[in-house]
């Protein structure tokens, strides 16, 4: 049984491995080393293909010339008797010192022997180079058939040469050792040059990590693409949207806190005096009075919190994007009948003008809600007494059209482009606001990809056109 050390040396060196597999460079490497090697074994079987055919195109060569010089050297004499000798050099031709043996045999057309070894096998093509066995030994053997003048009926003789195959195999050897050290050479400077190449490759991707490593912990600053390779830019593309992304969160969360100070600090001052006067008070009424006014202040407060979270939420990039399916029109119905109490209590006439099939939109469910209430909130505010404020929903083409018309007060032009700033209101207003009302529709609209724009009200008034893709 392995010992507890042992185990933790193997799981330390298993982890080590694994670490190692992980790095871009190592796999890289580890591909073009068995590229390389494929590559390298393909080629070498190809190079002693040549090599093997290179040896016997030469022993084959060798054979002919053996051949040409016995079968030349057959005569007849005036008797038509044959004569043939045997010329050393037929036969040290071979003398490569490999000792290889040299075996011959010359017949005649009607199978008469006329020199050589009378068992020697005789090629089965003639003129070409094949490989045998001959006494239990491998050789190269080739038959030459050659005319001979004088001979009966000008016939002609087989003269069959065999070697052994120690020169063939020496040479065989020779030529594929030296091919072999050509590529072997060649793949160790492509392995250098990859190395290097490689190594200069990664280079801009090491820097890139080192300078993100080196970055402050609140640096957000976007990275210049050019920096790495072509390839790899869609990913200094995507970290700066990334970083891009984190800083308008940052930047939301920092408005929303500075806003929030601001707007909250006057009223919770306001809130703390009526309490304390309303505690000091010893007249009912005029207790009951400071209560009241108590209690309409921390109304204002919690809308104010309200409207301030909404728009926080509404900001670009501070959550993710939803993507609900709401029917408009059930939507503005809804919203209608929730401030039908409120319309009433002014005596405001609060009408809605719609189509009886659904209108569908597509967008964060809650923040559209959120924008349809804060439109009417807005009118009614504004609108004075007994006045009239109408809801119409209708579908244009691809859109989805939201208009709510009131005879209040108005905006005038000059101030329309302002009005959608946080926390501005228009000068001279009377109702109760915290001035984030437009901000919120403006942020949810341009969330959903639509537009809102406020022109005049045929009759005097506002009217707000809140235009969205419709699905």
């Amino acid at each position: 049984m392995p010992s507890n050390a042992a185990k933790q040396e193997s799981g330390r060196v298993l982890a080590s491995v694994k670490r190692l597999m992980a790095s871009l460079r190592v796999q890289l490497l580890i591909w073009m080393s068995l590229t390389l090697i494929v590559a390298i074994c393909v080629n070498l079987y190809l190079s002693f293909l040549t090599a093997s055919d290179t040896a016997n195109l030469i022993t084959d060569r060798t054979l002919t010339a053996s051949a040409r010089v016995i079968a030349e050297d057959v005569m007849v004499d005036e008797s038509g008797n044959v004569r043939i000798e045997i010329p050393p050099s037929a036969l040290e031709m071979f003398d490569t010192g490999h000792r290889d043996r040299v075996y011959y045999q010359v017949m005649t057309a009607w199978g008469n022997l006329l020199t050589g070894f009378p068992d020697l096998p005789r090629g089965v093509s003639p003129d070409v180079g094949e490989d045998s066995v001959f006494r239990g030994e491998p050789v190269r053997i080739m038959t030459l058939f050659h005319p001979v003048v004088g001979l009966r009926d000008e016939s002609d003789i087989s003269v069959t040469v065999a070697v052994t195959q120690n020169g063939n195999e020496s040479l065989r050897k020779r030529l594929w050792l030296s091919d072999f050290a050509k590529q072997l050479v060649l793949v160790l400077l492509a392995g250098l040059v990859a190395t290097l190449g490689l190594q200069r490759g990664l280079a801009p991707i090491l820097r890139l990590r080192d300078m993100v490593r080196t970055r402050g912990s609140t640096s957000l600053e976007p990275m210049a693409p050019e920096i790495v390779q072509t390839e790899l830019r869609p990913l200094v593309h995507a970290l700066n949207d990334h970083m891009e992304r984190v800083q308008n969160q940052m930047a939301a969360q920092r408005r929303f806190v500075s806003n929030a100070a601001h707007q909250l600090r006057t009223p919770l001052a306001l809130i703390s005096t009526q309490a304390s006067v309303a505690a000091r008070e010893i007249n009912p009424e005029k207790r009951d009075e400071a209560l009241d006014a108590l209690r309409n202040s921390t109304k204002q407060v919690t809308r104010l919190a309200s409207q301030l979270l909404t728009l926080s939420r509404a900001e670009p990039g501070s959550r993710r994007p939803r993507k609900d399916r709401i029917d408009l029109v059930a939507t503005g119905r809804l919203v209608l009948e929730n401030h039908a109490e409120y319309a009433l209590r002014r005596e405001i006439d609060l009408g809605l003008e719609a189509d009886d099939a659904p209108i569908w939109i597509e967008g964060d469910g809650t923040m559209l809600r959120e924008m349809v209430v804060n439109l009417l909130d807005n009118a009614l505010r504004y609108t004075p007494v007994q006045g009239t404020v109408t809801m119409r929903i209708h579908q244009e083409d691809e859109q989805a059209v939201l208009q709510i018309e009131d005879n209040g007060p108005g905006i005038p032009e000059q101030e329309r482009a302002q009005v959608f700033e946080r926390f501005y209101r228009v000068i001279g207003t009377l109702a109760e606001g915290s001035g984030l009302g437009l901000a919120i529709v403006r942020d949810v609209v341009d969330g959903a990809g639509g537009s809102v724009a406020l022109d005049d009200a045929p009759g005097g008034g506002l009217l707000v056109t809140v235009r969205l893709p419709a699905v």
